[in-house]
Order: structure tokens, then C-alpha cells, then sequence
């Protein structure tokens, strides 16, 4: 019994905050700084890019919830204070201290931060690690990769440059990330797209942004061409899936239809990390025990779903190899992201192992192994951290 309550310890102790075990959040975004109005506290709070209509508030939510019961007492609050009175405390404190505070409540030792989010507010992964004091690692966007190099090139000269120009940008990153799921989804070809398939779809999109003035790449013949050099790179590739923002057609994000890319780069020198996956974690989860080379989180949710968060780590935990699941926050703005899901997280998880070693399921030794993994080790080995 002694050893069984030790467990819950190490993974959290929320009356003194104190954190054992160090995580590595593998996929994140950066913080916005400056001081925010409470309705844009409020539209940091959703994943909706609309206003609610009268009488409701993203703020009368799971996440809400958890805002007012996990993030009060780290900037000095009672837990459950209303939510106004906590975002006086904040603006009292400036919204620099209060990230500072909330991210360092986390216990995260790394960020790896996708930087492909046209938001000049956010904080570049320099400055997240001087506010977090941890150490943050880049995970570049294909997507904007691609947008950035046709805006400078021709239609020609894209298809041949942006292997060698997306190899150049990630040399010092630790990953890639696309987001094919937003601009088309997941029901692609597994194939790679010739270069004549390439050169015709490149040509109409540069032809389009002549009367557009911008370019956006939602053609899903250059999604493949871009995610295809991404394989060429040999790193990581994350790939959202699942519950997302606006842009996204649910049923296309599906990560299942990727079922057949799966299988015709399974003998390739790549791995896939599945982001976030909700509602669709089991057959993320499911995936990720057939192929050798897909990996899952339950990023996003980790905060979402505020009390409900512990239903998509156990349905994460159900069927997948405990070496292929990573802790991820998909924090993004708010510094109650971060603290949301580490902490979530940290409950979730323990309540799970305690349940399991009370249950004769796995000893204390067991729980401990398999935490520590989830939590930094398979991080630290799929994104080579320690080389």
C-alpha cells in the first residue's frame, strides 16, 4: 500500500505543486505575451474563430473548469474563484508573470514547438525557453514551407526546389509537422505524385494566385508532393488528426485513412506521430500497434476536455504499445494551456496506474517504467533528443 500511494506522488501533488517526473511535450505552439482583453482571453479559450452567441461564453466549459480549479491557485487563488475574478488576478499580475508561472507549474523539462502559425504574437522558441526555463526544439511546417517558397518562385521552380528548401529549413529542427487533415484530409493517394502531376497542379496554383494575391496550398496533389519531401527528410512527421479548428471537415481527419500510406512507407526509414486524435484515439491507438512506425498523443483534449481529459488517456492506453504513446499539450496562446494538460495529464495518468497496480495488473515498478515513458523517453528516442 505504501508503494501504491508513493506512485500518485510522483506524478502529482497538487497541494504543493510539486512534480517528479520531468515531461517533454512534443508537439506545442507558442505563447502569446502581450496583455489580452478578457474576450480575447475568451477566443484563446476555444477552437472556434467565432463569437459566441448572447447568453453563452467559451469560457462555461470543461476547459473553463479546469482554468478555475488548476490554474487559480498557481497565480494565488482560491481553486474555483469565479472566472472574472481570475482574470483580474491575471491582468493584476501582467500576463508575462502569469506565463512564466503556469508554465513552470508543468514540470516540462522541453517544448517542441511547431512554428508554422502565421500569429506575430506568439513567443519564438528563444524566448518560450527563457519564460518556461526549459529547453525548446523546433518542429517546422511543411505547409509553410511550401507557401513561403512559391511566393519567391515559379511554378517550375517550386516543384524542383521545395525538397532541398523544406531539407534546408528543418537542419537544426528535431521534426515536421503537416496539416493535410485542415486543407484537404486524410482520403489521399499513398503514392508519391509524379513530377508531371506535381508541375500541372503547381502551374494552376500559381495561375489562381495571381487573382488571389496569396498563397495557400490546399491542392491535394502538392499536400502529397510536400508531405512526400517531409518522408525524404527521414524526420518525424506529425500529422494533425482529429478534433481541430474551424478549417476542419471531422470525417476527413479520420487518422484510419491513412491506413494505405501506413502501409506503403512502413518499410521506409520514417516515423508518423499521430497528434491529438480525439474522438478517433482508438483507432489511432490501433494504428499505432499494427505499424511500426506511427506513434499517438491525446494533445488538445489534455485541456478540452478539462475533468473528462482522464476517458482519452485511458482509450489511449487501451490497445497501443506503451513505447508508441508521447505526452503532447498542443498548447497554444495561454499559458493555462500548458498547466491544463501537464496536469491533467499527470491525474489522469496516475489515477490509471494506480487503478491498474491496486488491481494486481502491474506493480509499482511497472507503473513507474511505463510513465516514465509516455511521459519524456519515447519522446527522447523517436526525436533522437539526446544525440
Amino acid at each position: 500500500m505504501a508503494e501504491h500511494q508513493q506512485l500518485a506522488g510522483i506524478m502529482t501533488d497538487t497541494s504543493s505543486r510539486r512534480i517528479d517526473l520531468p515531461l517533454i511535450d512534443h508537439h506545442c505552439h507558442g505563447l502569446v505575451e502581450t496583455e489580452l482583453s478578457d474576450d480575447e482571453f475568451r477566443s484563446l479559450a476555444t477552437e472556434s474563430d467565432w463569437p459566441g452567441p448572447a447568453g453563452t461564453d467559451s469560457l462555461d466549459s470543461p476547459f473553463g473548469l479546469a482554468v478555475r480549479r488548476l490554474c487559480a491557485p498557481i497565480l494565488g487563488l482560491e481553486p474555483l474563484v469565479p472566472i472574472d475574478e481570475y482574470l483580474a488576478q491575471r491582468r493584476n499580475i501582467g500576463a508575462g508573470a502569469a506565463n512564466r508561472l503556469l508554465l513552470r507549474s508543468t514540470g516540462t523539462t522541453e517544448f517542441l514547438l511547431d512554428t508554422g502559425i502565421p500569429d506575430a504574437r506568439l513567443l519564438d522558441p528563444t524566448a518560450m525557453a527563457a519564460c518556461a526555463g526549459a529547453r525548446t526544439r523546433e518542429i517546422v511546417r511543411i505547409e509553410t514551407v511550401a507557401e513561403h517558397l512559391a511566393s519567391e518562385s515559379t511554378a517550375a521552380g517550386f516543384v524542383s526546389r521545395l525538397p532541398e528548401a523544406l531539407a534546408d529549413r528543418s537542419r537544426e529542427a528535431v521534426g515536421l509537422k503537416s496539416i493535410i487533415a485542415y486543407r484537404h484530409g486524410f482520403d489521399i493517394p499513398a503514392e508519391r505524385p509524379t513530377g508531371r502531376e506535381a508541375l500541372k497542379a503547381a502551374d494552376e496554383w500559381f495561375r489562381a494566385a495571381t487573382t488571389t494575391g496569396t498563397f495557400r496550398i490546399t491542392d491535394p496533389v502538392l499536400l502529397r508532393f510536400g508531405l512526400w519531401a517531409g518522408i525524404d527528410t527521414g524526420l518525424p512527421i506529425q500529422l494533425h488528426t482529429g478534433y481541430g479548428d474551424v478549417d476542419i471537415e471531422l470525417f476527413r481527419a479520420d487518422p484510419s485513412r491513412l491506413t494505405s500510406l501506413f502501409r506503403a512507407t512502413r518499410s521506409l526509414d520514417i516515423v508518423f506521430m499521430l497528434l491529438h486524435c480525439y474522438p478517433f484515439v482508438r483507432e489511432a491507438g490501433i494504428l499505432a500497434q499494427i505499424f511500426p512506425h506511427v506513434y499517438l498523443d491525446v494533445g488538445l483534449v489534455s485541456h478540452y476536455l478539462g475533468p473528462g481529459s482522464g476517458t482519452a488517456v485511458r482509450q489511449a492506453m487501451e490497445i497501443a504499445p506503451f513505447s508508441k504513446i508521447l505526452y503532447s499539450s498542443d498548447s497554444y496562446g495561454l499559458g493555462e494551456h500548458y498547466a491544463v494538460s501537464a496536469a491533467n495529464w499527470r491525474t489522469s495518468f496516475a489515477a490509471l496506474m494506480d487503478e491498474w497496480v491496486s488491481s494486481g495488473w502491474a506493480t509499482p515498478k511497472d507503473a513507474e517504467k511505463i510513465a516514465t515513458m509516455v511521459a519524456s523517453d519515447n519522446a527522447k528516442r523517436v526525436y533522437k533528443l539526446d544525440a
